[in-house]
């Protein structure tokens, strides 16, 4: 069955190319783009075949040898080969059973991460700041391009609550998107006299952004109302009432932007969060009844799952959906994330991979 769902890969790789390569191909910008996305996609997964074929025909041409050869020392040169031949086999089959896993549609897209100090006053307010840097650092290292959309910060140089937009070529989402759930602190306070360890949290919560996809959003549905900006340090903060918040009527929807300058500005920045919270919303509503199935060792992502600790006494960080425990906190919070994404991401792939053996 594999096999064949490879050769119709190749197949369709095939004609995709040659559709590509005519000249016409760019007259439909957006089918082109289609098509160049799915080449791409599908790129990776015919050279990973085409290496398969070429070691199994390998392996058969060693087997004719073994069964022709009656000379001792070449059998034993051959037999080895085909050890070696046989484990690379074993182990590209893997990588194949990987690459034909369904891909979640919007590991290409953007992000809308929202960050939220949770228990523990100026503490969680502060942490919410660690956090913060922690993702700005980590989008810094691949790349990605980052917008902040609405923040509510402190004096102390906390984060109440802030919303990013992180974007890039290689997919934002397939690396933040582990990250929704709740994080817990543990560490003393610069303001403790005692020395006691404090625990608080931060919840993080990750929305692909979805601009490409068609969400009718009725203006009748829609409340907007305008007020005048606020937050620590801003210049024109309580001068022009250019903030903006958007209701969404049928859902209670609510978001809200202030960092832009204008009323139009941040209109448009509040409707792009509230089309990416549209999105979360009615995919939550319509895989409800699948939670159940859904929920892996990675986790279900729910907001109210406490995914991770961050233990500074002991410089380590915890990820309790997979038991992994890494001690280099400081690096971590410095945006040095792979280690510990990459672990989530195999998590996922495993348990996939499990449910179709299952399956």
């Amino acid at each position: 069955m594999m096999i064949d769902k490879l050769k119709k890969c190749k197949e369709r790789y095939e004609v995709l190319t040659e559709a590509l390569s005519k000249p016409d191909a760019t007259n439909d910008r957006e089918a082109y783009t289609a098509l160049s996305r799915e080449h791409a996609e599908l790129s990776e997964i015919v050279t990973a075949f085409d290496r398969y074929t070429e070691t199994e025909c390998e392996r058969d041409d060693c087997l004719l040898l073994l069964s022709e050869h009656p000379d001792a020392e070449m059998k034993a040169l051959a037999e080895e080969e085909l050890a070696a031949l046989e484990a690379s086999l074993a182990e590209q089959e893997n990588e194949l059973k990987t690459l034909l896993l369904p891909k979640d549609e919007n590991d290409d897209r953007g992000v809308i991460l929202e960050i939220r100090a949770g228990t523990g006053g100026d503490e969680a307010s502060l942490f919410g700041a660690d956090l913060l840097r922690m993702y700005l650092r980590y989008a810094e290292r691949h790349g990605f391009k980052t917008e902040t959309l609405s923040e509510n910060v402190t004096e102390l140089g906390g984060v109440k609550e802030i919303i990013l937009s992180v974007s890039g070529r290689r997919g934002a989402y397939a690396r933040l998107k582990f990250e929704g759930g709740v994080h817990r602190v543990q560490r003393v306070p610069e303001t403790e006299s005692q020395g006691r360890i404090h625990t608080s949290a931060a919840t993080v919560a990750v929305m692909p952004e979805v601009d490409d996809i068609h969400i009718e959003i009725k203006d009748s549905d829609l409340r907007i109302d305008t007020y005048r900006s606020s937050g620590a340090g801003g210049q024109h903060v309580n001068k022009t009432s250019s903030a903006i918040r958007i209701t969404h009527i049928p859902t209670g929807i609510v978001v809200a932007c202030q960092n832009e300058r204008s009323q139009l500005q941040n209109k448009e920045q509040a409707m792009r969060l509230l089309k990416s919270r549209l999105y979360e919303h009615f995919a939550s509503e319509q895989h409800a009844q699948l939670a159940d199935q859904k929920k892996s060792m990675v986790g279900s992502g729910d907001r109210s799952e406490r995914i991770r600790t961050y233990n500074f006494p002991q410089s380590r960080v915890t990820d309790h959906r997979i038991g992994l425990t890494l001690y280099k906190l400081e690096q971590f919070l410095d945006g040095d994330m792979d280690e510990m994404i990459d672990a989530l991401t195999l998590a996922e792939r495993t348990a996939q991979l499990s449910g179709e053996a299952d399956a």
